[in-house]
């Protein structure tokens, strides 16, 4: 009996003796010890350490192709159309993980204004951003941009108007001549600059000669208030001033400011006719062709650059407006009355040159819905 005691209590201490092995292998089968101080993550910084993971897992969800974009337009690097043109390349890079690049060749660097748009057209130019009246020869619907007193004389709300559902509609009309329309870019409110003559009404341009780009409806507009409209390509603007083959000539503040055309005009009138709006568009075929992915990326980073642009005029148009004034030019600005005897003036030129019954239309919306933004 004695015997099978010892037995018995043999094998409990065997077994305890196992049972103590195991909840002592704490290690895995690592023999070094934990190092002094260890601890296990806290709740908070595993959940830290996996919303990282998600993170990082949902930042690789989206593969881009290599590509590189090539992204022209005319104006100098110090102006806000530049500022967004590099905000566009910094986001399209960043967001693309570098697998985008975006060359941005500003200053009419891949040729003039027109050249830029026929290039683009025939896909030598991934994108460009060009004065709505240099694109309408090629599409004629979008001169609509361009009609004389169209628009709100506050910009916050003609960008209203541009980025609304009539607005997507007028950019539409770009893929008839072979262009993506991605978003209208500012370039300020239009002024009028002479030479030894003040504008108060329409009557008040009887003879004189204005240069304008080379569109239709700009053409039209200085016919239908008794002037002489002349094309004259913009690398050529400073030297017609000087030498007198024109007159005058139209262009927001910065154009004005930093192509030195105060340096050759002494009149300068706040008209608030039109607005130099800029048409950022891509080649239809190029943008079509690309993976869907990529052309959401394009169309939000244009959106966010868009504004950046915007933002960069607001800060900069004052400042460019003090600068001329301290020239010692003859500036003023176009009362209310004024301006309401010349858009009174232009709606002829609207009918006229906006014609079509498909026009018609579209230009019906625009103006239902610059009457509800305004009130007016």
């Amino acid at each position: 009996m004695k015997g099978k005691k010892w037995s018995l209590f043999a094998l409990l201490a065997l077994i305890a003796m196992v049972v103590l092995a195991a909840c002592g292998g704490s290690n895995g089968g690592n023999n070094e010890p934990e190092e002094a101080g260890a601890e296990e993550p806290t709740n908070e910084a595993s959940n830290d350490a996996n919303n990282e993971a998600t993170n990082n897992e949902a930042a690789t969800d989206v593969s881009y192709e290599e590509l590189t974009i090539t992204f022209s337009h005319n104006q100098p690097i110090e102006s806000p159309e530049h500022v967004g043109a590099e905000k566009f390349k910094e986001l399209v890079e960043e967001q693309s993980g570098g697998a985008i690049t975006v060359d941005v060749y500003p200053a009419q660097q891949l040729g003039n204004l027109r050249e830029q748009v026929e290039g683009t057209q025939i896909g030598e130019i991934d994108i460009t951003m060009q004065p709505s009246a240099v694109i309408s020869p090629f599409v004629d619907d979008i001169k609509a941009v361009d009609l004389p007193y169209l628009w709100p004389t506050d910009k916050e709300q003609m960008y209203e108007v541009q980025d609304s559902e009539v607005g997507a509609e007028l950019l539409a009309t770009l893929e008839n001549g072979g262009f993506q329309g991605l978003g209208y870019w500012p370039g300020g409110f239009k002024l009028f600059t002479t030479n030894g003559i003040e504008v108060h009404s329409p009557e008040d341009f009887e003879g004189v000669t204005m240069r304008t780009m080379e569109s239709p409806v700009l053409l039209a507009q200085y016919e239908g208030w008794g002037g002489n409209p002349i094309p004259v390509p913009y690398s050529e603007v400073y030297n017609a001033l000087q030498q007198g083959i024109v007159d005058g000539q139209e262009n927001p503040l910065q154009t004005i400011f930093l192509n030195n055309y105060h340096e050759v005009q002494d009149t300068v009138i706040e008209s608030y006719h039109g607005s130099m709006t800029y048409i950022l568009m891509a080649n239809q075929g190029w943008f079509n062709g690309l993976p869907e992915e990529t052309q959401t990326l394009i169309r939000q980073a244009e959106e966010e650059a868009r504004m950046a642009a915007r933002q960069a005029l607001e800060d900069t148009e004052d400042q460019f407006r003090e600068d001329i004034i301290a020239t010692g030019v003859n500036y003023y600005e176009l009362t209310a009355e004024e301006i309401d005897a010349f858009r009174e003036a232009s709606l002829p030129i609207h009918a006229a040159e906006y014609s079509t019954p498909e026009q018609q239309e579209l230009l019906e919306k625009l103006y239902q819905e610059i009457e509800a933004v305004t009130g007016e």
